[in-house]
């Protein structure tokens, strides 16, 4: 996968390029990354790359000339069929779903906003998709920009020690992830759950698959009610919270 990034800050993504598991597959060549920084494309002797909004307000916006030229740089480099994300509060929320869907593309620029964002016309005539984190601002996106990339690594072939990881995770299957444990067996007056000493693994497997269902109703119950339960699902999860709900009577 090719990534173009257009950014103030190309500095900032060496926390991705250089460390873990996002370092190594970097390393590896599963992912290449390039930055076009619109300070380049300036013509000004102080390389400006912010202008006062029209109609006044607080907060500047980026200029747009050199926006404008780094994105069609970009373009130029990775293709002119290629696709210009822009980081933004204003975007389709990321989720799972999508990351794997993006994570399929072999290139795709993307754009970093800073101050108050980008001229409407740059949008217009250069982004194809906006893209956010969630219903929150930032002051940039570049930290939205590594998110992305991060989550669309892990789903490189290759990219992961244990293949199967990316499966496992949180929202892969639309619901949270189960919980786990490691040594020692007992800490700090907790015990590992029985069944994970088992070894029957359609045992383990069985309430993985319940705790993972558990965990979801009582942290996101969105997801679930976005969700058609097997019914496997549902009996397992209407276990769980009959065994929830008396712990809570016993508690309270």
């Amino acid at each position: 996968m090719q990534i173009g990034l257009v950014t103030l800050f190309p500095e900032m993504f060496v926390a991705i390029s250089e460390y873990g598991i996002s370092g190594r597959a970097f390393r590896a060549g599963l992912i290449s990354l390039e930055f076009w920084n619109p300070r380049d494309f300036t013509t000004d002797k102080h390389r400006t790359v912010d202008d006062k909004p029209f109609g006044g307000g607080p907060g500047m916006l980026m200029k747009t000339e050199p926006l404008l030229a780094s994105i069609q740089a970009a373009k130029s480099a990775l293709g002119q069929e290629t696709k210009v994300l822009y980081m933004s509060p204003q975007g389709k929320t990321l989720t799972q779903q999508a990351i794997v869907a993006l994570a399929r593309r072999d290139n795709m620029v993307l754009v970093c906003g800073r101050y108050q964002g980008i001229d409407s016309r740059v949008v217009d005539a250069e982004i194809d998709e906006e893209w956010s984190l969630g219903d929150f601002v930032i002051s940039g996106g570049e930290i939205a920009a590594m998110a992305l990339i991060d989550a669309m690594l892990r789903l490189q072939p290759g990219a992961l020690g244990a293949e199967d990881s990316a499966q496992q995770d949180s929202f892969a299957n639309g619901l949270l992830h189960s919980p786990e444990y490691t040594r020692p067996q007992s800490f700090a007056g907790y015990d590992v759950p029985d069944v994970l000493l088992s070894g029957d693994h359609a045992a383990i497997r069985r309430w993985r698959l319940q705790q993972s269902l558990g965990a979801t109703w009582i942290k996101r119950p969105d997801l679930l009610e976005a969700m058609t339960l097997s019914s496997e699902q549902q009996q397992l999860l209407e276990q769980f919270k009959d065994e929830y709900r008396r712990l809570e009577q016993v508690k309270n």
